[in-house]
């Protein structure tokens, strides 16, 4: 029995000491890795890059839009197959696009160290005259900021923080200046307290960011008063600058711009502008500065209702166009037809949109041009939203641009008064657009909004009397009266902001 005894206490205290390594060998339980931590510095969303102390923020949207009687992203019936309104035009036309954007920020001794960028996915509907497919792929703003300098492709100081969105969904909306997808460009902004803050700027000024130099010859014009475009390479950068006060109230902003008109030579292809032999020899009309000034005002917290606003800008530009006729692309020239008179095929309207003209061998002259644009923003409640919005923009040609675009308009088309004209023939370049509009949103759940938008645009030109003219196909060689034109279009969109 002791033995028993024995070797039962033995084998007890064996697994005992057993266990008790065991016990000993089993790792520490670790704590648990915080794969995302949260950065509160810069407001919701912001996270910390692993190992870092920099804060990133990803988001963007995806968005889906169709217009009627318009072009993409509720451009109006203006020109080309639209405003011919021939059976070639697509009577509707959709747009899908998918925004990413990618925002970081380091907190420095000498303040934040930001990035910014975005990229747009887009497939728009292919057209039947357009052979390319209807995806692309876009970089919009890209830019870094720091000690109150930005680098890279941002909004111009020209601009108002709405762009050219002062209410409206359509990217169409004329009578200001829009770099709503970004323009390369130097700035550096100073901050004075109380609200107040100024920027100054260089823009490059290529592409979208200049209208036309309209090239002057007896052979230049098209049936509808489209001049080539004679402008050179840039040879200086556009300089910009604002004032601009942000208080509870709302914002007011002063801006400023200078912007250089550079031809390129005399001797030029009629039909393009494009260089010929000889024409290096045969010189160019000597450069001219032209610019713009804008104010622009919004109105907060008025008796309407929480979170109504007003928002207006006004712009006056003398060779500077964009900054008036412009939109999110390049500006537009305008040609829009209608039923005629009764003793002409058809009617006509159309307005040429350029900085400058010359004749070679003449002088630069310099087009001026003055819009305003704005919208009443209104909630109607938590889950539905209004806004009501217009424009009206002028622009107009000095005594020399007239006559020269004239003489050279009436040779480029063979008119003679009295032979292929009617008797009160007139040719007058000026031209002015009216644009109103009402959009109202449905926002069920947070993020997501769906939208109706109908637009009615007006052309205002200043031409008189009937002509026999030959626009392009499929239009006939016929006479047409020359007439004020109207276009009125619908845009519908759904969009998820994430």
């Amino acid at each position: 029995m002791k033995m028993v005894k024995s070797l039962v206490l033995g084998s007890a205290a064996g697994l005992l000491a057993m266990s008790g390594a065991q016990a000993a060998d089993l790792p520490v339980k670790a704590k648990a890795v915080e794969y995302v931590r949260i950065c509160s510095l810069y407001g919701a969303g912001f996270f910390y890059i692993p190992g870092t102390d920099t804060c990133i923020k990803l988001g963007g949207y995806l968005r889906a839009d169709t217009t009627f009687n318009g072009g993409i992203q509720g451009q109006p019936a203006w020109n080309g197959d639209l405003g011919q309104v021939n059976r070639y035009r697509d009577q509707f036309a959709s747009r899908s696009r998918m925004a990413f954007t990618v925002d970081t920020r380091t907190a420095t001794e000498y303040g934040v160290v930001r990035t910014f960028g975005q990229a747009d996915f887009t497939f728009d509907s292919p057209s039947v005259t357009r052979t390319a497919a209807g995806s692309s792929f876009a970089a919009e703003f890209l830019f870094i900021q720091f000690a109150g300098f930005t680098f890279g492709k941002s909004a111009s100081a020209f601009a108002t923080p709405w762009h050219g969105y002062p209410g409206n969904t359509t990217s169409h909306l004329l009578g200001g200046h829009d770099t709503v997808t970004g323009v390369n460009n130097i700035q550096y902004t100073a901050q004075f307290g109380n609200g107040v803050s100024g920027t100054i700027g260089l823009d490059e000024p290529l592409v979208y960011w200049r209208t036309r130099i309209g090239y002057l010859t007896p052979t230049s014009i098209d049936a509808v008063g489209v001049a080539p475009n004679a402008y050179g390479g840039a040879a200086a950068p556009d300089i910009v600058g604002n004032i601009r006060v942000d208080q509870a109230w709302g914002l007011f902003q002063i801006s400023g711009a200078a912007h250089q008109n550079f031809a390129s030579y005399n001797t030029l292809n009629s039909a393009t502008a494009l260089p010929v032999v000889g024409s290096e020899p045969s010189g160019h009309p000597e450069s001219k500065w032209g610019g713009s000034v804008m104010a622009a005002l919004q109105i907060k917290n008025i008796p309407t209702g929480p979170g109504d606003d007003i928002k207006i800008d006004a712009t006056y530009a003398v060779g500077n166009t964009k900054n008036v006729i412009s939109t999110s692309s390049a500006s537009p020239n305008f040609a829009m037809f209608s039923g005629g008179n009764g003793t002409s095929y058809q009617s006509v309207g159309f307005g040429y949109t350029s900085d400058s003209v010359y004749v070679p061998g003449g002088n630069l002259e310099l087009t001026k041009a003055y819009g305003i644009r704005g919208a009443f923003n209104h909630n109607w409640d938590p889950f539905w939203s209004s806004s009501l919005f217009g424009s009206y923009s002028a622009v107009r040609y000095n005594g020399n641009a007239t006559a020269a675009y004239c003489g050279a308009y009436i040779a480029s088309n063979g008119l003679r008064v009295g032979v292929n004209t009617s008797a009160d023939f007139a040719c007058n370049p000026d031209f002015n657009v009216s644009q109103l509009g009402v959009v109202t949103r449905w926002t069920p759940v947070k993020n997501l909004t769906f939208s109706g938008e109908v637009q009615w645009f007006h052309l205002d030109q200043k031409f008189t009397g009937s002509a026999t003219l030959t626009p392009t196909a499929p239009k006939p060689t016929a006479t047409y009266n020359f007439k004020d034109q109207d276009a009125v279009s619908l845009q519908l969109r759904a969009q998820r902001n994430f």
